[in-house]
């Protein structure tokens, strides 16, 4: 895939060539085709095009200059993802790394349950509920699972939309952690119980401190190298082109708060010795900071 960006500024991207014809980015991202409408899976080749499209070029390097921004790599060619399409046009997507495949191409150890792994909503189209949407079709699509996982490190933005969801749908609130993979029991940190004692200095302290002890007794594995050797051809297209990109951290540790035993225990004592939390917040709408600032990391696509 070729892209032809601004001689002034080399992150200006203007076209992108496809089908032996330059199209701008903002008509590769649109459809005449009516029935596309909502959240719908990326299955055939062009939708895993306007994926790359939508991950790489406009989060990318046009829309993911945000300090609260956490950035990706591309997905691979065999990625499960959803793309939220409105008015013809594809304004938002996220990923997700199934129950049972494999965390990365150097290790034999599989993923213990379904983690949402990145999402994404184009600027123009945030504090419209469009995260939310994204997380409770998420949550919807695996309710025969007893825990389902964020990948960490959670964005600011993000933790605000787990907030408001959780608030709304408290019935979720033991089901959603934040993991680091494969998300063993010690993986594992309560995203509500971990909202709730962020609104307290007691809170933090214990949070702060779970998270040292998980990094000096499990360090974390990284997704780096699969993305590495997954996703730098796509079929019928050709090597991808362009400058650097960067992908969500994989190397934010974060603790246990339930490394004993079952998750109900924790939960229910934590929740009844810590106030509620005021805010809300995500991506699809970024507000005020409440979750670690995912460190970027670099790598130029061959």
């Amino acid at each position: 895939m070729l892209l032809l960006t601004d001689p002034k500024d080399k992150e200006t991207v203007l076209a992108v060539y496809l089908n032996q014809c330059w199209w701008p980015v903002e008509d590769v991202l649109k459809t005449a085709d009516p029935s596309r409408d909502g959240l719908i899976s990326v299955q055939t080749f062009r939708e895993r095009i306007v994926l790359f499209v939508l991950n790489y070029i406009i989060f990318g390097m046009l829309e993911g200059s945000s300090a609260n921004d956490a950035f990706f790599l591309p997905h691979s060619a065999t990625e499960c993802a959803k793309i939220l399409w409105r008015n013809g046009e594809a304004v938002a997507f996220y990923s997700v790394k199934m129950k049972g495949s494999l965390c990365d191409g150097t290790t034999s150890q599989c993923y213990l349950l379904p983690v949402l792994d990145t999402i994404f909503v184009r600027r123009k189209y945030r504090r419209d509920g469009l995260g939310m949407k994204m997380l409770h079709d998420f949550c919807q699509s695996f309710m025969a699972e007893d825990a389902l996982g964020i990948s960490c490190p959670i964005s600011a933005a993000m933790y605000q939309v787990c907030q408001k969801f959780l608030q709304t749908y408290p019935k979720e609130q033991k089901r959603l952690w934040e993991v680091e993979a494969p998300g063993d029991w010690s993986q594992r940190v309560n995203i509500w119980l971990k909202i709730q004692m962020e609104s307290s200095p007691s809170g933090k302290a214990e949070v702060s401190s779970h998270i040292e002890n998980a990094q000096t007794s499990k360090p974390r594995q990284s997704d780096v190298d699969q993305m590495n050797e997954s996703i730098e051809y796509i079929p019928g297209v050709g090597k991808v082109a362009g400058g650097d990109t960067a992908k969500k951290d994989d190397t934010a540790t974060a603790g246990t708060l339930n490394s004993r035993g079952p998750e109900q225990e924790d939960l229910e004592q934590g929740a009844s010795n810590t106030q509620q939390c005021k805010g809300f917040r995500k991506r699809a709408g970024p507000g005020g900071l409440v979750g670690d600032k995912a460190t970027k990391q670099f790598r130029i696509i061959p």
